[in-house]
């Protein structure tokens, strides 16, 4: 099993610099992972870093609180996509969803959906916030709104991801879409069982440990 092509190697922190982008991006070729993970203003400067490469870039969207309006989500994952992003992670509204305003979470995802067609969308849940029949929900909207992974976490909630979460969202799933597991996937044991009951993903800044064996002190 190739640990390295699960990982999609992430840098979403506030303060991360363009030198950090570029250590990232140096990094994932190092150890060919499957993608880099990064803030929408960096997708063109990863992209070129990685150009040559067959490492995708991805570009998180209305991240970390999902709470911004479908019009600016929209226009955000447009402009990562023309600065050359390959997938899209963009955070699910949970007050919509804990309102229960379950059109406006599925037009909110579908929105987004219909201007990349042809390119991968991850619709993350923030499974710490949710209830069980939350995360059910939220699953089924986001696959009935065309998500190609539902993702557990965006690592700067109260919670990463969870065997529980990750095992109840794959049974939901139901082969009709792909999990991504992330948030405190910090080696190489953790990263084994996700991949084991079925992840084929996992977002991480532990990249390097998971696939080496070293420790890890990062959060995400």
């Amino acid at each position: 099993m190739k640990l390295n092509k699960y990982i999609d190697h992430t840098l979403l922190k506030p303060t991360a610099t363009k030198e950090d982008i570029i250590n990232l991006c140096n990094e994932a070729k190092a150890y060919n992972f499957f993608s880099v993970c990064v803030n929408s203003c960096y997708v063109s400067l990863a992209k070129s870093c990685l150009e040559n490469s067959n490492i995708k870039v991805c570009s998180v969207i209305g991240f970390p609180l999902g709470a911004m309006s479908t019009k600016a989500k929209v226009e955000e994952a447009k402009t990562a996509l023309n600065d050359g992003a390959d997938e899209i992670d963009m955070v699910i509204n949970l007050g919509l969803l804990k309102s229960k305003d379950f059109d406006c979470v599925w037009k909110d995802i579908e929105s987004v959906k219909n201007i990349m067609p042809n390119k991968t969308l991850k619709v993350i849940l923030e499974t710490c916030y949710l209830e069980e029949i939350e995360i059910i929900k939220a699953s089924e909207l986001a696959i009935q709104s065309g998500a190609d992974f539902i993702k557990t976490s965006t690592g700067f909630g109260i919670g990463g991801a969870t065997l529980h979460d990750v095992k109840l969202m794959i049974s939901v799933a139901n082969n009709k879409a792909k999990i991504k597991a992330s948030g405190g996937i910090k080696d190489e044991k953790t990263a084994l069982e996700y991949i084991n009951i079925g992840v084929e993903r996992l977002g991480t800044s532990s990249g390097i440990a998971i696939v080496t064996g070293k420790s890890s002190n990062s959060n995400y």
